[in-house]
Order: C-alpha cells, then structure tokens, then sequence
C-alpha cells in the first residue's frame, strides 16, 4: 500500500491523540485513586464535574469504538463475483450458510438440491434433494447442524429436513423433521438446537434432535411479523429479520433483549438474511435499500456494501474475512472482504513508547 504524506501525517496525529488520551487517563488514575480511597469526601469536585466527565467519557469512548471500527472494516470492497451454479435453469440463488472451515452451502430458487462451495466458489458437491420415496423437494434456507449435518426448510412440504449421510444408504438420505406452517430461515443454536422462522404463524420454533433424529423439547417463541431469516449469536442467542420490519434480538433464554433499531437507530426498509461473525457483530442485508450493514459490539453501525446489490437476501461470514452476499437481483453470489487482519493483538495494550509512524499493512 502506497502511503502519501498526507497518509502519513493524519496517522502520527491520530496515534499521538489517542496515547496522550491513553497517557493522561492512567495518570490522573494513579494519583485519584489514593485521594479517593485514603481521604474522606471529594475535595472540591463537585457532582457537576463528575456528571460531565462521565458523559464525556462515554462520547470519548464511543468515538474510539468507532475510529477503530473504520479502520478494521472496509466498505464495497468486491473481491469476487460466483454465477449461480444452477445458472438460469431455476430460480435465483437463494439460502447461504458458510462452516467455520469455509465451506458454503447453496440453495437455488426452485432447485432441487444444495450445492457445495469452496473458497475459490467452485462448486465440488451437490446433494439432491430426493427422499428415499423418490420424492423431490425444494430448499429453502439452509443451516449445517452442530453434527456436521446439512440441515433445510421445505415450504412446499411445510417440514424441515436433516440430510444423513451417515446412514444405511450409501450416498446418504433425507429425513423429515417435524411440521410446520410455512417454514422460511433456519439456523442452529450454539447448544446444537435447531431454529426455524415460521413465516405465517409469526413465530420462531426451536428443538433438539436426539440420535434417532427424534424431536425433543420443542417449543416457540411468538410475536413475531413475517420472521424471514434467523441466526444464531456467539453469546447462545438468536436474531430475527422480519418481513418489512426489523431485527429482534434474544438472549439463550429466548427473552426479547432488543431490536436493533431500538439499539442502534437505525431503520430498515426490509431487512433480509443475517448472520453474525465470530467477534458478535451482526450482518443484516437490506433487500429494500439495496445495502448491507454491520452491526459492532460497540460502536455506531458501518455500511460493509453500499452499492452494486440489486436484490440482497442471504449473507454468510467466513473465517477469513470474507462477506458472501447473495443477490436474486443478479443471480449471483457477491464476494466482499469486510475486514482486515491486523499484524497485532487487538487486546493488547501498547507499551510506553508507541512509534507515531506506522508503515506496517495489514492483510
């Protein structure tokens, strides 16, 4: 990366603002500390200057949230385009989940199977979607269970099935799995359950399978409008994308935490697929406003794609930094890299001699 001196200059004048924050900050600490904990009262500082430094802190802080945001994640960084592998024979491409070994699994619009891709969005495997009756059927979303299973939601047949290829049968089979009203986004908890986003019914089904592929401690969690996509979130909860509405966020006990328009401020036109990368942010693709956002831990939300989508539905995140996005406008999937690898530790703090002229690149 070529650096100009103005690069230069604006980062020197943002390392030295931040160490002098960082230095100021430890030493007003070292000397408040024992005052405080030695000697009765405050001095001479009043609940006013407390009030003030409290809510400048929290906008200081807000503000470095979001400077190291926007220099960890990138926007419209395109760096593939994948044809759908069904081509015009179907429909558009439709769910998309990508494992944490950078697999990612495929449904097509009418297509009656799941394509395999690698990371090069070659496609090395297709499972038919075929019963043992001879039964075709068509996916809709897809989701790999905590066994490595695929897992997929079939709105035609309202069911949900889990493909066995550890069974009897050689190339493997499709089991059905419970009944449902119109079953559209499916994901799987961190504790193995399996989510399901009722379209119709407005709620959100979750149960366990146990080894006879035998549902167990089913239950639904209700309220919702139009619920489309569903994903799962480190911290073992979930979120939910709703028809023209917003995202719902749970927490593992499946209680209402927030919703991200309430958290953030920000306003969907119609939010679509969604998942959540290994640091807890989510992802949500608009299919209205033709844009995908991320949604930090902290800090304010980042538009990763602000052009170029026609029609965004699913969103997958890989291990590597990649943001696969498909749009049924193009029939397409859409590569962007969505963040950097840093040559450092993210929760190290640096020592007392900081270099104000950084040359290093970060991959």
């Amino acid at each position: 990366m070529d650096y100009t001196l103005e690069d230069t200059r604006r980062k020197e004048k943002l390392l030295k603002t931040v160490y002098t924050l960082q230095v100021k900050s430890d030493s007003t600490f070292q000397k408040a500390s024992p005052l405080l904990t030695n000697h009765p009262g405050m001095g001479m500082v009043t609940d006013h200057q407390v009030h003030q430094l409290v809510e400048k802190a929290r906008v200081i802080c807000h503000d470095l949230d979001n400077i190291k945001n926007h220099l960890y994640y990138r926007q419209d960084d395109l760096v593939r385009r994948i044809s759908n592998p069904n081509r015009n024979h179907y429909g558009a491409v439709g769910g998309i989940h990508c494992s944490p070994d950078g697999v990612v699994y495929l449904t097509t619009e009418n297509a009656p199977r799941v394509d395999l891709l690698n990371r090069s969005g070659q496609v090395f495997r297709s499972i038919p979607c075929v019963e043992w009756k001879k039964e075709v059927f068509l996916p809709e979303d897809v989701a790999i269970t905590r066994a490595g299973m695929v897992a997929v939601t079939d709105m035609l047949n309202r069911t949900v099935h889990v493909f066995n290829d550890r069974s009897m049968f050689s190339k493997g089979e499709w089991l059905r799995i419970g009944r449902f009203c119109s079953p559209r986004g499916i994901a799987v908890e961190a504790s193995g359950r399996i989510l399901v986003a009722d379209y119709t019914e407005g709620k959100v089904h979750v149960f366990a399978l146990d080894r006879a592929f035998k549902m167990q401690n089913a239950h639904s969690i209700a309220n919702f409008s139009g619920p489309r996509y569903v994903c799962s979130l480190p911290d073992g909860g979930f979120a939910v994308s709703e028809e023209c509405g917003g995202v719902k966020l749970y927490d593992s006990s499946h209680k209402l935490v927030s919703s991200i328009s309430s958290k953030y401020g920000h306003r969907f036109g119609n939010p679509a697929g969604l998942c959540a990368d290994k640091e807890g942010n989510m992802i949500v693709a608009d299919e209205q406003h033709q844009k995908v956002h991320l949604f930090p831990r902290n800090g304010s939300p980042i538009c990763l794609v602000s052009k170029g989508l026609l029609r965004p539905t699913g969103v997958a995140c890989a291990p590597d930094g990649s943001l696969f996005v498909t749009d049924s406008g193009d029939n397409d999937i859409k590569v962007f890299k969505y963040r950097v690898r840093p040559h450092y530790n993210p929760d190290i703090i640096p020592g007392d001699n900081p270099s104000y002229s950084p040359r290093g690149k970060a991959g």
